[in-house]
């Protein structure tokens, strides 16, 4: 599951939905896309939206404004998924003038007014992003993971993770003295850290997508297919519809080929488009690159050069520095 195979057969991209389709890259708006997909068709809607912080493929407006747009698409997208569906809306914050707006909190009436039930807020933690100076800097995102119904898609099998404790057994009752865990592992929670070979229990610790990661494109705000794994394997089946309606450069549709289901997504950005559909011929052909899920997250071992800490930060150097006004308080 780690490593891609050097080559797939390939498989043909569409440009609008067809039933019988098996990956299709719309460009152009959401709505007008979502139009033409049949009730009760999608086992799984994951996207990152726009968050209305004034990128380069968003105008930004008011808070309210920004919600109500929203709004309107969520609905469209309640009416496309199946019943036994899922909807996984990963976002951040919206920040005006140093004031912080939690966009999962603002976003929950939204789903909660067509019914949807929360199922988890996963918290998504990772190690670099924009520096604060009037306030903590911010690294974690949040997913909202909703369902349609009470009877949803939910393969525990297919996440589960390596017990801490293996060998605990009952010390009381009819099972006293066999195994107290799942042989198969345990459930990984709604917090998740994934640092090692195996997916641990905890945070969800994936590196975002910055200058030095393996799948970074030109898109300023790319979420890694990392991230998406998970939810594609404990959500659908294999042959499902998994559809980012915010698609970007295709990383939600890339980790859905990875595990043999069907990927639909749609961009406004023609050329986020044109990256999409090349980073998916790449996955076919073996070139992708990629970071490996379940990877560990690089860790400084104390030799590297940027790992030390700068002389001019010792004593008595740093005292100096201080008295002088450093701009390093």
């Amino acid at each position: 599951m780690s490593e891609l195979p050097l080559f797939r057969p390939a498989k043909t991209i569409s440009t609008t939905f067809s039933p019988e389709a098996e990956i299709i890259l719309f460009s152009g708006d959401a709505r007008e896309y979502i139009s033409r997909i049949p009730d009760n068709s999608v086992a799984l809607v994951v996207t990152s939206p726009p968050y209305n912080l004034g990128k380069e493929y968003e105008n930004r407006v008011t808070v309210e404004e920004y919600l109500s747009a929203q709004a309107q698409l969520i609905a469209q997208l309640y009416r496309v998924l199946r019943e036994d569906g899922s909807i996984c809306w990963q976002v951040g914050n919206f920040v005006e003038e140093g004031e912080v707006y939690p966009l999962d909190i603002l976003y929950y009436p939204i789903f909660k007014e067509l019914g949807m039930k929360l199922r988890n807020r996963i918290v998504w933690k990772f190690g670099h992003g924009l520096h604060a100076h009037r306030r903590f800097s911010g690294r974690y995102e949040t997913i909202l993971w909703f369902t349609k119904s009470e009877h949803y898609v939910f393969n525990l099998d297919a996440v589960r993770i390596p017990a801490k404790y293996p060998g605990k057994r009952h010390f009381r009752g009819p099972n006293k003295g066999k195994p107290s865990g799942n042989p198969l592992g345990k459930n990984p929670s709604d917090v998740w850290e994934i640092l090692v070979q195996d997916w641990e229990e905890l945070v969800w610790d994936i590196p975002n997508v910055k200058s030095n990661h393996p799948e970074k494109t030109i898109h300023p705000c790319q979420f890694p297919i990392e991230l998406v794994e998970r939810c594609v394997l404990a959500l659908t089946n294999e042959g499902d519809w998994v559809f980012d309606p915010y698609m970007g450069v295709g990383s939600a549709l890339i980790a859905a080929l990875m595990h043999n289901r069907r990927a639909m997504g749609c961009e406004k950005e023609a050329v986020y488009v044109e990256i999409a559909r090349q980073r998916i011929l790449d996955y076919f052909n073996g070139t992708l690159r990629y970071r490996p899920l379940g990877k560990p997250v690089y860790q400084p071992t104390g030799k590297e050069k940027v790992s030390r800490i700068p002389e001019e930060w010792t004593e008595p150097s740093q005292a100096r520095l201080l008295d002088q006004g450093s701009e390093y308080r």
